[in-house]
């Protein structure tokens, strides 16, 4: 396995380590990511159980299952609300969202996903304005 990354919430109540590689790495535009991030789309990378490891305060983790769905779900810091690293109900897999790694992962998103649903104001390229802080403007 390659050099385990690190991550944690951000209240830093909860913290954990992933070891690649990543089973898949993508962007989610489906409606449910969008709604549970509150953007426009998911950063999520897939891995197998055995390479998570909780590290600071599984015990703060709360589970959100989605009634409707078969297989959604979202896990988060009870204390601050940021989203981490949850086991599917299977079992079978760990959906790590990607914001929530304090290093960066050398393995980049291999696809994006459910565009179809991709909300129309989504960031493309570049169609909107870079600054590396707050604009002169903000």
């Amino acid at each position: 396995m390659s050099e385990a990354l690190r991550g944690s919430c951000l209240c830093g109540e909860i913290a954990y380590s992933i070891h690649p590689p990543f089973s898949k790495f993508a962007h989610c535009h489906c409606e449910r990511c969008r709604k549970s991030t509150g953007a426009a789309h998911a950063s999520n990378i897939y891995i197998e159980p055995s390479q998570l490891i909780w590290t600071k305060g599984a015990t703060e983790v709360s589970r959100f299952d989605l009634a409707s769905a078969r297989s959604f779900a979202r896990w988060f810091c009870r204390h601050c609300g940021s989203p981490v690293p949850r086991v599917s109900r299977s079992g079978k897999t760990v959906v790590v969202p990607a914001g929530s790694l304090d290093d960066t992962p050398q393995e980049l998103p291999k696809a994006r996903i459910f565009c179809g649903s991709e909300a129309p104001w989504a960031c493309r390229t570049e169609d909107v304005p870079r600054y590396p802080e707050y604009p002169d403007w903000w």
